[in-house]
């Protein structure tokens, strides 16, 4: 969930910023100077790595109003104050700030973590996943999600998203601009056609080069994955990844994208698995089973 918050927030930010810079006449400017590789290369990183660490800065706030996520400032409730402490026991274990605690209504099993450092960030979980895990597997799965706080995981995301929004700014005005001169002949600056033709560019290589940002993805999951079964142990881990699986084979149990883990109904194939931001659990129940925690 906070890959795709965080993909879906980033695309906002460095769209709303490209029609900010049209309005402004940037684009105008640069088109009158004539195409400088070197210029436009700085210009894209400049607002690239912005856009991404706007979206870092934000992805708090964002997930919390997107999943309408009640924070527990003060616990109602026997399973309120369980969570908060438990949370408050892991993150000192892990070595991080205690982080905000919240659930969301969600039917789902479903938890995720974000924030822009390691000391101010957020967990949350669904309501769904407390009325069905036990707490051996609640404490993994707050495990898991702590991992990626303490590994840091949303601070290399965005430089990573940074270097994808450069290349995207960039080649999508350089493609702009081919199409301007060439399918449109126009050889005084930057007509329609250049800019219809940039932003749609942009949103089509924003998608496409979202494939890095997923593998990028895949590849923590087995890290965090570890870090929660240091945290809450081996078994505790692998059963809760268990119940994920179970759950997502019962048919109508969960919708075809499980939002727990990310977690996608089944493994897929070919082009379809560049766009998965999670390994099949198989996959990362055997990868626990066969590590040294």
């Amino acid at each position: 969930m906070r890959i795709l918050l965080f993909l879906a927030t980033n695309l906002a930010v460095i769209l709303v910023a490209s029609f900010t810079l049209r309005l402004l006449g940037v684009d105008s400017y640069l088109a009158q100077q004539g195409i400088n590789y070197g210029s436009l290369l700085a210009f894209a990183a400049v607002f690239g790595f912005a856009g991404a660490i706007v979206s870092l800065l934000i992805s708090k706030p964002m997930a919390k109003w997107s999943t309408k996520a009640r924070v527990i400032d003060s616990p109602r409730t026997p399973a309120e104050r369980w969570l908060v402490d438990t949370v408050a026991e892991l993150s000192k274990k892990a070595g991080i700030g205690m982080p905000e605690v919240a659930i969301f209504p969600a039917s789902q099993s479903n938890a995720f973590a974000t924030g822009w450092n390691k000391n101010d960030s957020l967990v949350a979980v669904s309501e769904g996943l407390l009325h069905r895990f036990n707490k051996d597997e609640i404490r993994a799965v707050l495990g898991h999600e702590i991992g990626h706080v303490a590994n840091g995981d949303m601070v290399t995301l965005a430089l990573i998203q940074g270097v994808v929004n450069t290349f995207v700014i960039f080649a999508s005005r350089v493609i702009g601009s081919f199409v301007d001169r060439v399918v449109f002949k126009n050889e005084n600056g930057h007509g329609i056609g250049f800019f219809v033709v940039s932003i749609a560019a942009e949103i089509v290589l924003g998608i496409l080069a979202s494939t890095i940002v997923f593998w990028f993805s895949r590849r923590r999951e087995f890290r965090a994955d570890i870090a929660g079964a240091q945290l809450a142990g081996t078994g505790a881990m692998i059963s809760a990844l268990a119940r994920l699986k179970q759950e997502s084979e019962v048919p109508d149990q969960m919708p075809d994208t499980l939002q727990a883990f990310g977690i996608n109904r089944g493994a897929r194939a070919g082009l379809a698995a560049l766009f998965m931001t999670h390994p099949p659990l198989e996959d990362r129940i055997a990868a626990l089973q066969n590590a040294r925690v």
